[in-house]
């Protein structure tokens, strides 16, 4: 009976456990208000005959949506689900049947009944079946119908029961490739860093220590926080604006560098290190040392979108190895995009002989908080 009790009517789903007690107060209500507003009869023992053949029928709706189905249907068990449901429309009749006969047995009515049925099979070619029959033929039938309006629903819960943990799954799967696209932005990035602090050690430990003192804040920002998975707007650019200043430490006067971010933007909440990336490698392949080189970092943010641009000039002794790690950001940030923004965001990467340009759109519409 576990499954009975896993399959149960939605009972977390209060609309549902409502729906279902509305119907049944609708069952018992209804025939009272046409018996008192018309009545006829034997009204106490009507109601009584009227409100045992629906629970028996409601036996069999239950049983059927709350255990026959989940048990055997949805399991592929057809057979026995079919030889189960007919078990219990059988028994069920002969409970109802005797309990007919037996406590609410009425002479006149039955007499009654036999009399209108013959007065409508007199002069007819097409004779109607004894009350009997039609009892036997109308029980079948309804429970027929009920089994099929009971598994009908059951059909309906399962299938939004799939959905639900469909999507759930499609929220772990967000989650988990989420965090496993930070874990692997995050090492790439420090690895950098730390290469940029070693080579500044043995020039001036000064600034050294100034560029472990910016690495500490960048690690506090990463590590504690965006734990949750989402920063604000306001504190990424100050995430950018340590990182650039980090960088420039190393960089000679012969990068032009050019830095536009905003200073006061909407509380907008991003997934963090979604744009460290583009600095990252504009910094990284974007400077030579034999020649003049560039890099351009702008940030445009409005009540409609946030756009975000990096130019640089592509460094002419940029080693082979290093090239083929260059897109590692790049793949990850397209992935992190894809997978939170799939429909509000335009990337464009664009690259000439001596050129590298990144811009990335991004609908505030529809991320904004």
């Amino acid at each position: 009976m576990s499954q009975f009790m896993q399959f149960k009517l939605h009972s977390n789903n209060r609309l549902t456990v409502l729906l279902h007690a509305l119907g049944w107060i609708i069952m018992v209500f209804i025939p009272r208000y046409l018996i008192n507003n018309y009545g006829g009869g034997n009204d106490s023992h009507f109601l009584n005959q009227f409100y045992f053949n629906a629970s028996v029928y409601g036996t069999l709706f239950y049983l059927n949506y709350l255990w026959l189905v989940p048990r055997y249907f949805f399991r592929e068990n057809k057979l026995k689900y079919f030889l189960f449901a007919s078990t219990l429309i059988v028994v069920l009749y002969f409970i109802m049947n005797y309990v007919n006969d037996t406590v609410f047995f009425d002479p006149e009515h039955e007499k009654l009944m036999d009399r209108i049925m013959n007065e409508l099979n007199k002069g007819e070619d097409d004779i109607r079946p004894p009350i009997h029959q039609f009892r036997v033929f109308n029980y079948f039938f309804t429970s027929v119908l009920i089994c099929g309006f009971s598994m009908g629903l059951g059909l309906i819960q399962k299938l939004g029961q799939n959905e639900k943990e469909r999507k759930e799954l499609e929220k772990e799967k967000l989650k988990t490739e989420l965090a496993f696209l930070k874990g692997q932005v995050s090492p790439h990035f420090f690895f950098n860093t730390l290469n940029n602090i070693y080579s500044l050690i043995g020039i001036d430990t000064d600034e050294a220590q100034e560029a472990v003192l910016k690495l500490s804040k960048l690690m506090r920002y990463l590590l504690y926080e965006s734990e949750d998975g989402n920063s604000k707007l306001s504190d990424e650019i100050n995430f950018m604006n340590h990182y650039i200043d980090l960088m420039k430490l190393r960089i000679s006067n012969k990068v032009e560098l050019q830095i536009s971010l905003p200073e006061r933007v909407p509380e907008i909440t991003i997934p963090p290190l979604l744009f460290i990336a583009f600095i990252e490698n504009a910094f990284k392949h974007g400077i030579s040392y034999r020649d003049l080189s560039f890099i351009h970092i702008k940030m445009e943010v409005n009540e409609k979108n946030i756009v975000f641009e990096t130019r640089n000039s592509i460094g002419k002794n940029t080693a082979e190895g290093e090239s083929k790690y260059s897109g590692i950001g790049l793949e990850n940030v397209k992935k992190r995009l894809s997978l939170i923004y799939p429909d509000s965001h335009e990337m464009t990467i664009s690259r000439t002989n001596d050129t590298f340009k990144v811009r990335l759109e991004i609908d505030c519409e529809k991320i904004m908080v």
